[in-house]
């Protein structure tokens, strides 16, 4: 399962958003922040629905 959770990070990583690709480089703790936890949901959202895919499969 190690190997299949780090594809599916890997390819959020790959369709992130510029903005946060950006902003995870800001001196701005704030704006780094926002980026670190949009990237977050961004994983949890896809670690979701790839559980819930094996469960319908």
């Amino acid at each position: 399962m190690n190997g299949a959770i780090n594809q599916l990070v890997l390819g959020v990583l790959a369709r992130a958003p510029q903005w946060v690709r950006q902003d995870l480089l800001s001196a701005d703790p704030v704006v780094r922040a926002r980026a670190e936890e949009t990237l977050a949901a961004m994983i949890s959202s896809a670690l979701a629905e790839s559980e819930n895919g094996e469960a319908a499969g």
